[in-house]
């Protein structure tokens, strides 16, 4: 690499901040007096300090600005701040950038206690060895001292990226070089008459930049388990969703199943009418299942940097043909080495639930399948085996699925982030 002090800009760079800037904006302007503005006017807000943007964009005095400010951060400190989400792509470049030694810092003149705030709440904080923005004290530093600081911090053959012309010229003042991101709010046309060194079209052109040939990072595996009607097809979708914001591509798959030919393993293994099936054969058509998932879907979206979120995994027959079956935890472990190979789950969400009550949720929604229609004993024994798998696993959440769904969606997503922070520190 031959730049190892990375510094970015936080608005438009690491995250698409637009909806919470712009509402706290027309909100502030909107009590001091001034109406008529729209959100699409106020994108002008992102990127310079605010003091400026209200008498630029807005027109107002010194006097009416710094009023103005004070209502921004009245709206923006309760709601405004976490009406964000991080760039597609942005945690796996901090990963890999870390992962090839970088040192990383966020130079922004958004307010620093809201600067951390964010890097917090959306999983940049363990990738950043330092977070410099202003005070709330209004003296508004201007961005080349912003970067002038974070350089002096972190030392190093330093570059500056951003996506406003601010980024550039503080950078160019400081004698850095420069990427101007397109895929924020400034124009390709601004970012090049400002005079970047670089432009980076996407969040892949800004990891070409800086990574060049040095390895890339892994994506994450995280894998949902749980008694049959403990609700993980409701919390998949949350956790979908909220790792999305985090700025992860996501990739969904199941098991049994996967590709094409997963999913036909899937048909015959779930199938009522499949009664005469051996114990046997059931643990292996899972293994087999497994096998091609992880080959054609798993393995290639971690190697291309992706979150890959599994409805169940190499747990599920453990607990259910190891346990449930009694084929015996370690038989079963055994056949499925070759099926995983080293590719393990980094985080495993367990939705702990009695069996009785969730197999009674589920069955009230539908049709029993072939795994769903065994004796009660047998899920107990599955339940049980849940548990001593689970025991003392650092990798695994294991969160209160008896809950209504919104007090199981908190507790999972914030052991989900305490484990991924973690994962990243690390």
């Amino acid at each position: 690499m031959k730049y190892t002090t990375i510094l970015f800009d936080l608005d438009g760079t690491l995250t698409k901040s637009e909806e919470g800037i712009t509402r706290s904006a027309l909100y502030a302007a909107q009590k001091m007096g001034f109406t008529g503005f729209t959100a699409e006017q106020f994108k002008g807000f992102i990127g310079p300090p605010l003091f400026v943007s209200f008498k630029g964009i807005v027109g107002m005095t010194d006097e009416q600005a710094a009023q103005a400010v004070e209502y921004y951060r009245e709206r923006f400190s309760a709601v405004g701040w976490a009406e964000n989400e991080v760039y597609t792509g942005i945690p796996n470049l901090l990963k890999g950038l870390k992962k090839n030694g970088a040192k990383i810092a966020m130079a922004t003149a958004k307010p620093q206690v809201f600067a951390d705030r964010i890097a917090e709440r959306f999983g940049l904080t363990p990738y950043l060895d330092a977070i410099v923005g202003p005070g709330l004290d209004n003296t508004h530093p201007s961005k080349k001292e912003l970067i002038e600081k974070a350089v002096s911090i972190l030392g190093g053959e330093p570059i500056m990226i951003g996506d406003r012309l601010f980024d550039i010229e503080g950078g160019q003042q400081n004698g850095i070089p420069t990427v101007g991101v397109t895929y924020g709010y400034g124009t390709e046309e601004e970012l090049r008459d400002a005079g970047a060194t670089y432009i980076a079209h996407s969040v892949e052109e800004l990891a070409q930049i800086l990574l060049g040939d040095a390895q890339r990072a892994k994506g994450i595996f995280l894998t949902m388990e749980g008694m049959d009607g403990c609700g993980k097809t409701t919390q998949r979708c949350a956790l979908v969703e909220h790792l999305k914001n985090l700025g992860w591509d996501v990739v969904t798959t199941r098991e049994p199943g996967g590709d094409e030919v997963a999913e036909k393993i899937r048909t015959l293994v779930l199938d009522p009418k499949n009664s005469a099936l051996c114990d046997e054969a059931e643990a292996y058509l899972y293994a087999a299942s497994r096998a091609q998932n992880v080959r054609a879907l798993i393995r290639p979206a971690l190697e291309a940097g992706k979150a890959v979120v599994c409805d169940r995994f190499v747990d599920s027959s453990i607990a259910y043909q190891g346990g449930g079956r009694a084929l015996g935890r370690e038989t079963v472990r055994e056949l499925n080495r070759l099926a995983v190979g080293d590719t393990m789950p980094d985080v495993t969400v367990y939705l702990h639930m009695p069996p009785e009550r969730a197999l009674s949720r589920r069955l009230s929604a539908s049709e029993p399948d072939r795994m769903e229609s065994q004796a009660a004993d047998f899920h107990a024994r599955t339940y049980e085996t849940y548990d001593h798998l689970f025991e003392g696993e650092t990798r695994v959440v294991q969160v209160n699925a008896a809950q209504t769904i919104q007090e199981v969606t908190r507790e999972m997503l914030s052991a989900v982030d305490e484990r991924l922070n973690a994962l990243a520190a690390e």
